[in-house]
């Protein structure tokens, strides 16, 4: 017979939230190793950039999400700039199983987060004296997916030895 109260949730009254707190940048990085030269090159860069986020209950019960983005522009194989930004929010999210949460962090916190830490990266790099920078919209719900298969393959890979 099964446990009933492990399968109860929390609080059988309490309702699922989420809400936004605080929004906020928790760290910014800039730097342009080759410049003042970099600007006398032909402008044919070459851009890398990657996403990264990661989420923490801060003292008071409140979730802390932050959302990483870095960019690396090259041209001709040497570094024009390379800008970071970790925007973070901090989020009342009340009434969720533990694996509604880890989708929530991952996919609606990111997914709101994201355009404030596109707009700090264009400002940073507008600032540095480069070219505007306008990223592409992401699907944070597909990046999710793809990690949580990618968990699930590597889980079993290392069962079946």
């Amino acid at each position: 017979m099964a446990d009933k109260q492990s399968a109860a949730p929390q609080n059988e009254g309490e309702q699922k939230s989420i809400q936004l707190l605080k929004i906020y940048l928790k760290d910014v990085s800039f730097e342009t190793p080759n410049s003042p030269a970099i600007f006398l090159k032909e402008w044919k860069p070459n851009l890398e950039f990657q996403v990264g986020n990661s989420a923490a209950l801060t003292n008071d019960g409140q979730h802390e999400v932050i959302l990483a983005l870095t960019v690396t522009v090259t041209v001709n194989g040497e570094t024009a700039y390379l800008a970071e930004v970790h925007q973070a929010g901090i989020f009342s999210i009340t009434g969720h199983e533990p694996d509604e949460v880890q989708r929530l962090h991952n996919v609606f916190c990111n997914r709101f987060l994201y355009p404030y830490a596109c707009a700090a990266l264009s400002d940073l790099v507008t600032k540095g004296g480069f070219p505007q920078l306008l990223l592409s919209p992401i699907n944070f719900d597909l990046m999710y997916k793809k990690r949580l298969e990618e968990a699930q393959a590597a889980k079993t890979a290392t069962t079946k030895h």
